[in-house]
């Protein structure tokens, strides 16, 4: 095993290389970010200003910024109503393939994980989305496990088809891809793509991924800004939290969404707020000191730093805390979730292959826009139009 280890912060051969200072820009911040060392004084200063600077975001995620999390909230809210209203945005994951290449310990697509592995043929595919769109969902986000011999990039490209007949809004989070690549499936009608950089802290990240593309940090951290450059008109990013400090990761995950939007300042940037899940096979994967209560600290923190963009909240959490966020600081939902291969078909009995992790919330699509209705909100299916 240790012979196969690869330097995780060397390109492979196949790899493309761009021109960005970014990841050291983060990388910098990060290590330079001391949680302790923010007082009260400077979270109640942070809620004062208009808009925030980067050290005022960090205040937010310190420790000591969880005594103000009423005025987090309170503030996130406002922020939230003003630049989206009322509107929710509704969404549902279609994994179409589990089969992965890599070695990370937490992850139940690991390719030492004892799963069913499988990918949905073409029909399949079609089956499953026409499944999701008479829930009358408009938007979805196609996955893959990390295996470009089992998901290559035609494979991907042709399911992006598929859904384009079925969907207005396309996002994919699959393996990072070159630039070209990108632009060849931007071509088959994807709008965004999602990446989780799952932890910023190199060392750590070299302890989680042992084996596979996954393996290489840089390549993983430029794949929201090779998108960009294909054309994409949309980025989200992520750190999954409990992988280490969650306060440090979600500081990187604001970084770098803060460097990108002043570079592309016409690209949606998203942010995704998951904590780690128990997978097939270890019931004892847990975000450990990430509770409910750091989580919404997370997400108020990023709203009020950066006011405009997405930010998704999982089926990772319980429905009680999702349908409370939405009315504070998230502004997307995923609805309808099911992670297993080939399981929104009914006409199935059972699904294909195993899913990637437990999800806490199984409503279906009508359950979780009737309790959008019940908040006082606005679920909408589709943001965007082609003309």
């Amino acid at each position: 095993m240790v012979q196969e280890r690869t330097n995780h912060m060397k390109y492979l051969p196949d790899m493309e290389v761009i021109e960005s200072n970014i990841m050291d820009k983060v990388i910098q911040s990060m290590n330079g970010y001391n949680k302790d060392k923010y007082t009260d004084g400077d979270v109640k200063s942070a809620l004062q200003k208009d808009t925030l600077t980067p050290e005022d975001f960090a205040a937010l995620l310190s420790p000591v910024a969880l005594n103000y999390l009423e005025e987090m909230a309170k503030r996130a809210k406002i922020e939230t109503n003003k630049h989206f209203g009322n509107s929710i945005y509704l969404f549902t994951p279609l994994y179409i393939s589990n089969y992965c290449e890599n070695h990370c310990i937490y992850c139940g697509f690991n390719c030492y994980n004892k799963i069913n592995r499988s990918s949905l043929d073409f029909d399949e595919i079609e089956n499953e989305m026409k499944a999701i769109a008479k829930t009358g969902l408009q938007e979805i986000l196609i996955l893959t496990g990390e295996s470009r011999s089992k998901s290559d990039v035609k494979y991907i490209g042709e399911a992006c088809k598929i859904a384009r007949k079925h969907f207005k809004v396309i996002g994919i989070e699959v393996y990072p891809m070159n630039t070209d690549e990108y632009a060849y499936l931007h071509k088959c009608g994807v709008d965004y793509v999602t990446v989780f950089q799952e932890t910023y802290d190199t060392d750590k990240y070299e302890a989680l991924h042992l084996k596979g593309h996954k393996r290489v940090f840089p390549y993983r951290f430029n794949t929201q800004e090779r998108a960009i450059l294909a054309g994409m008109r949309g980025i989200g990013l992520a750190a999954l939290l409990g992988l280490g400090d969650f306060r440090k990761d979600a500081f990187a995950t604001g970084m770098h969404g803060y460097l990108l939007q002043k570079k592309y300042p016409h690209v949606e940037i998203s942010f995704s707020c998951p904590r780690l899940r128990p997978i097939v096979n270890d019931s004892t994967i847990n975000p450990k000191d990430v509770h409910e209560k750091q989580l919404l600290q997370v997400i108020c923190a990023y709203r009020i730093f950066m006011p405009f963009v997405n930010i998704t909240i999982s089926t990772r959490e319980r429905a009680e805390f999702r349908d409370n966020i939405i009315k504070i600081a998230a502004t997307k939902i995923s609805a309808g979730v099911k992670v297993d291969i080939g399981s929104h078909d009914i006409e199935n009995e059972d699904s294909k292959g195993d899913g990637q992790f437990e999800i806490s919330d199984a409503r279906n699509v009508d359950e979780v826009y009737d309790a959008i209705i019940e908040k006082g909100l606005q679920p909408v299916m589709s943001d965007y139009i082609y003309v």
